[in-house]
């Protein structure tokens, strides 16, 4: 018979990873018998384990969830495995709120690793390169998130105050349907109850209002699936939302499968044999003007007219630093 640490940890592992387990079976896996069982149960209980008794011929036993988190159990790939999450969350969250949570939660993890695995995560380096943007980065709460999932879990129509919209306007109201990250950021997929449409709301930039309201039926979402809609929103977009503070359009005289390999936050139309169309967002009029110039092909402006001076503006500041260099 196994030293009762080891028989509790055994115990504890029987019980995480089914639902329900009856006395006799959990008696046949650990050798032991139905009294010694109950004795290992109630031992678990009193360090913090929340263990039900299930009614049943032979009686049984289920680990449910608790009020307080006590100590976990992981093999050694579980714990690597979550370590390295961990460290993913930690890099690639951005800064503050999660990425901090994450940061925090890595150190915890690592602390009561045994050295053999604190030396297999250590090796692990994972460093975030992001692509080149002009667009500031968005640090979102972990308790959003957790409250924007649970509201999509219950299907509970939210209420929020959304970006610049001031607060004494009504709050817009929808039917959450799915949380979603692209690009380094956090998206809300949902029905718009006012605008009898599907939006896309960056969760950085809500509000939340409390309570949430009734409960609603899911409704189909455009697309079928929430793979091929969020492709389709985000095709040509840096920013879902369609919001970027300048957007332009212009023609530029190159083709439109070489002008789309490059872009990845654009809108590319083909306009001709040589020629295409493409739109533009950038938190700037001159930061789009240079956005568009490294395309390196002729340009033509369709619009707005912030735009064509901004080229002009580029052009007078580009001589001026040729003259110099001369």
């Amino acid at each position: 018979m196994p030293k009762t640490s080891a028989r509790l940890l055994a115990l504890l592992s029987l019980l995480q990873s089914r639902r329900d387990w009856p006395g006799t079976l959990l008696a046949e896996r650990l050798e032991i018998s139905l009294r010694t069982v109950r004795r290992d149960v109630d031992r678990l209980r009193e360090l913090g384990y929340p263990i039900a008794a299930v009614k049943g011929p032979d009686g049984g036993y289920r680990l449910r969830a608790g009020t307080e988190l006590p100590p976990l159990l992981f093999d050694d790939d579980q714990a690597v495995a979550l370590a390295v999450a961990l460290q993913l969350a930690a890099t690639t969250a951005g800064t503050g709120g999660l990425a901090e949570d994450a940061a925090r939660a890595l150190a915890t993890v690592r602390q009561v690793l045994p050295s053999r695995l604190r030396h297999r995560i250590d090796t692990v380096r994972v460093t975030a390169v992001e692509r080149p943007t002009n667009r500031p980065a968005a640090t979102v709460d972990g308790d959003l998130l957790v409250a924007l999932s649970s509201a999509v879990h219950a299907r509970e129509t939210l209420r929020f105050d959304y970006g610049s919209e001031t607060t004494d306007r009504p709050p817009r109201r929808v039917e959450p349907h799915h949380l979603v990250t692209w690009d380094g950021r956090w998206y809300l997929i949902a029905y718009d109850l006012d605008r009898n449409d599907w939006r896309t709301f960056r969760a950085d930039r809500m509000l939340l209002r409390t309570p949430n309201g009734p409960r609603f039926t899911p409704r189909e979402l455009p697309g079928g699936e929430v793979a091929a809609y969020v492709t389709s929103t985000f095709r040509g977009s840096a920013d879902m939302t369609g919001d970027w503070p300048c957007r332009g359009t212009v023609i530029l005289g190159a083709p439109a499968a070489t002008i789309a390999t490059y872009t990845r936050d654009g809108i590319v139309e083909e306009a001709g044999p040589d020629r295409c169309r493409l739109t533009l967002g950038s938190w700037s009029w001159a930061g789009l003007a240079a956005a568009v110039a490294r395309y390196d092909a002729e340009i033509e402006v369709v619009g707005p007219r912030d735009l064509a001076k901004a080229f002009a503006e580029l052009a007078g500041r580009f001589g001026r630093a040729a003259a110099g260099a001369g």
